[in-house]
């Protein structure tokens, strides 16, 4: 018996879309949310998938309109910035000095304004091409360009900014340490 491979099979693409929702909202509970209904909304209008177009794009546009609806009805980014303070107070100190670097750096890319910071995401974590990002967004190609230029611009005047030297010191331990 032939298999016949299904076109709407979104399952393969739940984690690019985890991984753009949650860099589109940052908190675990919201990105869930977005992309709960963006697969509703994407099962609501199947029917307009054409079989031979690419899910993925088509999925991240559905999720990407679905986030900017909800930015319309809710105004609440500072909320939304201190939910996400708030979540990385939580976190546990990072024991590692790369890790504390790491953490620098994310909080630098949420830092950027949500164009650029989702522009950035399809690019470079996605890999998208310039096109497909721009479809997805529905914004023409130059804009994309200029977005992910100023982002990118703006990560690297934090790198060149901010001190890769570490203030972490040791406590405790059995006092053969050296100064």
């Amino acid at each position: 018996m032939e298999r016949k491979e299904r076109p709407f099979d979104v399952i393969g693409q739940l984690a690019a879309l985890r991984r753009y929702a949650r860099s589109l909202v940052r908190h675990s509970d919201e990105a869930e949310d977005l992309v709960h209904d963006a697969l509703v909304r994407a099962f609501e209008k199947r029917k307009s998938f054409r079989s031979g177009g690419n899910l993925r794009t088509w999925l991240l546009s559905i999720l990407h309109n679905a986030h900017i609806d909800r930015l319309r009805r809710n105004r609440s980014l500072t909320r939304r910035h201190d939910d996400a303070a708030v979540e990385a107070e939580q976190s546990l100190p990072a024991g590692q000095e790369h890790a504390v670097r790491l953490q620098q750096v994310r909080e630098a890319f949420f830092d950027l304004p949500e164009e650029q910071r989702e522009a950035l995401h399809l690019v470079a974590i996605e890999d998208f091409s310039y096109q497909e990002a721009a479809n997805a967004l529905g914004i023409p190609v130059g804009t994309l360009m200029s977005r992910i230029s100023r982002a990118r611009a703006q990560l690297r005047q934090f790198e060149e900014t901010t001190p890769r030297t570490s203030h972490l010191r040791l406590i405790g331990g059995n006092g053969n340490e050296s100064s």
